[in-house]
């Protein structure tokens, strides 16, 4: 026995030495960033509002939109209901890609592909031309760690002819469907994506061999993005795939597989487009998650779905409580229907032994109602493989791993900033802070719109839905709001809209 011991005991060691896996020891977690133009809070079947109680509440547009998909990813992880974008999609893409505040990266609305935008008020210097080479993005990052990174679907991150226009510059190794503009010529294929069409110049590209086929546009990217999906998968390598579909976007061209159950919704025939769109998207989710399992990826990939800014469903204006019913505005406004988005976060397969699951542990059908932004995005992706990005690289986002894991973070700032100094869109000239339960917007160019105050105050946890205006009746709170919506933007090196009464001037926000 006593000359077996050391024997043992080497075949002990080397046991357990066998069976201590740590996360650095195994492959790299797959990402999926899976992200839907234009798709606000309520444009699904899963519920992410609240009652009184902090339980999930359906509404009548859950019941009207079809997305099993969501509802799948949802059972399986964590979803937000206090999740926020840019009200815009170049803003809030350009956030994803780099982890800061569209305040900073100064491309603070859609990029016009053709034409700068900024308005006649804008700021001369605002980030028209968006990322260009060598700019710090996340792919850049993941593929520099040996990832293989995949583009598919809408890019707008530059204007045409600038290096942000194609994906390839910005850090991605595959690239099918990224331009620079953020609508599609057209989502069938027998008008060869807009091609044959007046809008050829949306015309998306790489997708030539589904021209004339009665192949859907947000079909055919899934198609592409598991072809992509795969050939990483076949050569061994970790996949970051940005799942970027124009989907659900204008123009509101009805997909033919999904049209009949909307026929008898009683809504217009535009609004039944939508829910196509939507019903679409979501079947590509579904699809994208059985591809994972079948590839056998599952447990080692984690899925984050969201929208770019709020619902554009055709329902009503952007400023009253039709689309994102019952929240108040849509796509582009200051209101929460144009900024809230949904958020999913999940492992696509549970596995408790998966280090990486281990270090990142989402809790199954859990809600989360902290304030998270997009712009989180990027550090919590980096957390997760514990890298940092390059030095100098300002980043504004926090990380999401305390949220995602079902807790409540105390030491985390309940902040989300939304700055966008341009015109004419549906909201001019705003920013807004929302701090907690508060929020106020600041119009830099008073209108009708709001009572022509520079001023609109409410007070989320008593009055979600922000029909009643507290400026006037709470002047201490809204003191220091404002203040906190000043000392920001000027930690964001923010630019601001021009001053029409005095010679142009940059016009920054006043205290009350």
């Amino acid at each position: 026995m006593t000359r077996l011991y050391p024997v043992f005991c080497c075949f002990l060691v080397l046991t357990l030495v066998i069976s201590s896996t740590r996360a650095e020891d195994v492959a790299k977690p797959n990402i999926v960033v899976f992200l839907v133009d234009d798709m606000g809070v309520m444009d699904t079947s899963v519920p992410f509002l609240t009652d009184e109680n902090g339980k999930p509440k359906r509404y009548p547009l859950n019941d009207y939109y079809r997305t099993p998909a969501m509802e799948r990813l949802a059972a399986r992880g964590i979803r937000f209901n206090n999740f926020y974008a840019m009200s815009v999609c170049s803003p809030t893409r350009i956030s994803i890609m780099t982890g800061q505040n569209a305040a900073r990266h100064h491309a603070t609305n859609w990029i016009n592909p053709r034409n700068n935008n900024r308005g006649s008020l804008g700021p001369p210097n605002w980030n028209w031309k968006g990322l260009k080479k060598g700019d710090v993005t996340l792919p850049g990052i993941l593929r520099e760690a040996g990832y293989r990174t995949i583009h598919v679907g809408k890019g707008h991150f530059g204007p045409n002819g600038a290096e942000g226009s194609e994906p390839l510059n910005l850090g991605f190794d595959r690239n099918v469907g990224g331009a620079s503009f953020g609508a599609p010529g057209s989502y069938y294929a027998e008008k060869e994506f807009g091609l044959g069409t007046r809008r050829a110049h949306h015309a998306v590209p790489h997708l030539e061999k589904y021209h004339g086929s009665d192949t859907f546009l947000t079909e055919a990217l899934t198609i592409e993005a598991k072809v992509r999906v795969d050939q990483a998968i076949d050569e061994g390598k970790p996949f970051y795939l940005y799942m970027s579909h124009y989907a659900v976007h204008a123009p509101f061209e009805s997909d033919p597989r999904f049209a009949k159950n909307y026929a008898d919704s009683g809504k217009p025939k535009n609004a039944q487009a939508f829910a196509t769109l939507i019903e679409g998207m979501d079947k590509s989710l579904g699809d994208i998650l059985d591809h994972l399992d079948e590839r056998n990826v599952a447990k080692n990939t984690l899925v984050i779905f969201l929208g770019d800014n709020g619902s554009d469903a055709p329902l009503g204006h952007q400023h009253e409580v039709a689309c994102a019913a019952p929240l108040r505005g849509k796509k582009g406004a200051h209101y929460e229907g144009g900024m809230r988005v949904p958020f999913i976060a999940a492992w696509a397969a549970d596995d408790s032994s998966n280090p990486y699951q281990q270090r990142l542990k989402i809790p199954a059908g859990a809600l989360q109602s902290q304030v998270a932004a997009v712009q989180d995005i990027f550090p919590t992706i980096l957390a997760l493989h514990r890298m940092t990005p390059p030095e100098g690289h300002i980043v504004d986002g926090q990380r999401l791993q305390s949220l995602v894991t079902g807790e409540s973070d105390k030491s985390r700032h309940q902040k989300f900033l939304m700055h966008y100094p341009h015109g004419p869109h549906r909201s001019n000239y705003f920013t807004v802070l929302r701090d907690d339960d508060w929020k106020v917007i600041y119009h830099y160019h008073p209108s009708k719109q709001s009572d022509n105050s520079h001023y609109q105050l409410f007070n989320l946890a008593k009055d979600p839905f922000e029909s009643t205006d507290l400026s006037k009746s709470h002047p201490k709170e809204l003191k220091h709001m404002m203040q906190q919506l000043v000392k920001l933007t000027e930690a964001h090196d923010t630019l601001y809209p021009l001053d029409k009464q005095d010679g142009g001037k940059p016009m920054k926000p006043e205290l009350p």
